[in-house]
């Protein structure tokens, strides 16, 4: 792929970094990703996907901005206040980076409809709400042998890893979390959540996703890396394969 002179310019600060370069930047180009919610984690991912010059972005929503998002989900405005996350989003990233195509979809991602909507991309990217949702997209990644960033939030604290299960040696999302059949959704306006620690992980999330494309430095699959916000401390550990994992053996 050649970049046209205006790429040139949008992207000199990745091409001279010698780990990405031009073959990097084409290879950004030319990758499509798929980001389910487009909400706190979601919104900086997308942004920093988009100015990055990634080609193809797939945005996966079935939600309305809300006033109370606006504190933390930056690709939305005031102005867009009951619109579709999905349009919303459209919008705000071809103000970044007219190279990016979006592709809203206005779906909620489920048993159903997951391979159809992540198939065909590079990388997933999950910032979903729902822990139902997370295993269904983790489940589907595994199939589909796609590349899984997930990412999730606490009041204060983050973590963030890279699932490629079908990988011998490497664990998919259920080796982490079990089925965890009991398990109960969290919610935002019960907790609380400090706005600024979506955008840290959004952006890490959005620099893994990077890294699965362009391949510098080593990858996050395998590990997971915790962020606490409130001792400004940060940690990662090995995460092991489970030999008895129904999604990944």
């Amino acid at each position: 792929m050649s970049l046209t002179d205006d790429q040139l310019d949008r992207y000199a600060r990745h091409i001279i970094l010698k780990e990405i370069g031009g073959s990097g930047q084409a290879k950004l180009l030319a990758s499509s990703v798929a980001v389910v919610g487009a909400g706190g984690l979601g919104s900086p991912c997308l942004m920093y996907l988009a100015a990055a010059g990634v080609g193809r972005l797939t945005v996966i929503d079935d939600d309305t901005v809300a006033l109370s998002n606006l504190q933390r989900q930056v690709l939305h405005g005031t102005a867009d206040v009951g619109r579709a996350k999905t349009d919303s989003a459209r919008d705000g990233l071809a103000r970044i980076n007219p190279d990016a195509v979006v592709t809203p979809q206005r779906v909620r991602l489920d048993a159903n409809n997951a391979a159809a909507l992540l198939g065909g991309h590079d990388v997933v990217a999950d910032g979903s709400d729902s822990f139902a949702t997370r295993l269904t997209v983790a489940d589907a990644c595994v199939t589909l042998r796609i590349p899984l960033v997930s990412a999730a939030v606490g009041p204060f604290d983050g973590q963030l890893s890279t699932f490629r299960g079908w990988e011998a040696g490497l664990p998919c999302y259920r080796c982490y979390v079990g089925n965890a059949p009991g398990r109960e959704d969290t919610s935002c306006a019960d907790q609380g959540i400090l706005g600024a620690l979506t955008g840290v992980m959004g952006a890490m999330q959005a620099l893994e996703v990077i890294r699965e494309i362009t391949g510098f430095g080593p990858t996050l699959a395998g590990r997971l890396l915790l962020f606490d916000a409130l001792s400004m401390r940060m940690r990662t550990l090995n995460l092991a394969k489970d030999p008895a994992c129904p999604a990944c053996h």
